[in-house]
């Protein structure tokens, strides 16, 4: 399967006028340069997979959205959702969610 970085580059740039982040908020996120930023919007470069992960974080969103345009899963955002959720906790609440995340997988439905 190839990848289609015109595509993933758009998603990229698309996501982060979302957010209303400008190139450079993005960049110093994620340690990258705003120019290498513009070449990986442009598919002029192809970032590597820590700096994609990286990418992803600073624009709040997961690789697949990124990569494919779509969340896996079928999910309609909902992991985007928690995730916002998660980004509020105090120390103490993020440790709670953990413990109860951990004990919701383990459960057999």
């Amino acid at each position: 399967m190839a990848i289609d970085y015109q595509g993933v580059g758009h998603r990229m740039a698309i996501r982060r006028k979302q957010l209303g982040l400008r190139q450079v908020e993005v960049c110093e996120r994620c340690g990258i340069n705003s120019n290498y930023l513009s070449n990986i919007e442009r598919a002029v470069s192809i970032p590597s997979l820590e700096v994609f992960m990286r990418i992803c974080a600073a624009l709040e969103t997961t690789p697949d959205l990124l990569l494919l345009g779509t969340a896996s899963r079928g999910d309609d955002g909902l992991r985007q959702e928690v995730a916002q959720q998660v980004k509020g906790l105090d120390k103490q609440q993020l440790a709670l969610a953990k413990s109860f995340l951990t004990w919701l997988m383990e459960q057999k439905f």
